[in-house]
């Protein structure tokens, strides 16, 4: 387990309370999604791992040690975030310079910080543009240069607080597609917090559902999506794939007991029928 929650509970100064004992693990190069609504609390949640935020009661354990027994920098080094919107964390004139900032303040010399920041906008294959203007980047290419900036601090948890919002879906694809690459090849734990659903079964493990701020189920994405109730009771949708099979099931006849999430999974099911 390299990095879970113990009933954790949060709420801010006003009273309002976010977060109802919530257990939350994911395990050593896993990619793990925090599902829910619009302000069920996945974003409050992800602040917790980095000691963005303080728990009012419960914990966060990192590698085994609880996270306040951590030094504030040793745990940017190791759980990176990527915010929704990369314009809240990117600052620099250039890509580059953007992401040297980070291996900058941890002191290393300057051939090291120049290997760091190569090696990790070629994985984000934003390389070409390392002397771009910010603000002459696409909005996909500035969340690739935000997650370059979390790649360069070599983290071993990369926290993606809804990956693909506002990008189109080959633009999605193709961020999904290499964070993929890197859970992988490179064995970086990656969690991401997200609505959209379809995504999940193709690149996820695990999944969690969070409605209201509590976990209400937990698993693989074939048992988080054998609840249709629940995941509706959740303002979620199932797949689109599950979606037609459910209506393919209940109301044109099709016996089958397979429950495909993905194309691959339906073309496999309707071979058998």
């Amino acid at each position: 387990m390299i990095l879970e929650t113990q009933n954790l509970a949060f709420a801010y100064p006003n009273g309002t309370e976010i977060l109802h004992g919530v257990d939350f693990s994911v395990n050593s190069g896993e990619c793990v999604a925090l599902l829910g609504a619009n302000g069920c609390g996945k974003t409050t949640l992800f602040q917790h791992f980095n000691g963005l935020l303080k728990p009012r009661s419960g914990s966060v354990l990192l590698k085994g040690k609880n996270l306040s027994q951590w030094h504030q920098n040793e745990v940017f080094t190791q759980v990176g975030m990527v915010f929704q919107d990369p314009h809240d964390q990117l600052f620099a004139a250039s890509v580059y310079e953007d992401v040297s900032y980070g291996p900058k303040n941890l002191g290393l010399s300057a051939s090291e910080i120049q290997e760091r920041v190569e090696s990790a906008l070629k994985q984000c294959k934003m390389w070409e543009q390392r002397n771009h203007s910010i603000h002459q980047l696409s909005y996909g290419q500035k969340k690739r240069v935000a997650i370059a900036g979390v790649l360069a601090m070599h983290c071993d948890i990369i926290v993606l607080d809804e990956p693909t919002a506002g990008l189109d879906p080959r633009t999605a694809a193709d961020l999904m597609l290499t964070l993929k690459g890197l859970q992988v090849n490179k064995g970086l734990t990656t969690i991401i917090s997200t609505h959209e659903v379809d995504i999940v079964p193709i690149y996820c493990d695990r999944a969690y559902v969070m409605q209201e701020g509590r976990i209400v189920i937990e698993g693989t994405p074939e048992h988080i999506f054998s609840d249709p109730v629940l995941i509706r009771g959740a303002f979620l949708r199932l797949p689109r794939i599950a979606h037609l099979w459910e209506i393919l099931k209940h109301k044109e006849g099709v016996i089958s007991s397979a429950n495909p999430l993905t194309i691959k999974e339906a073309r496999e099911a309707f071979r058998k029928l």
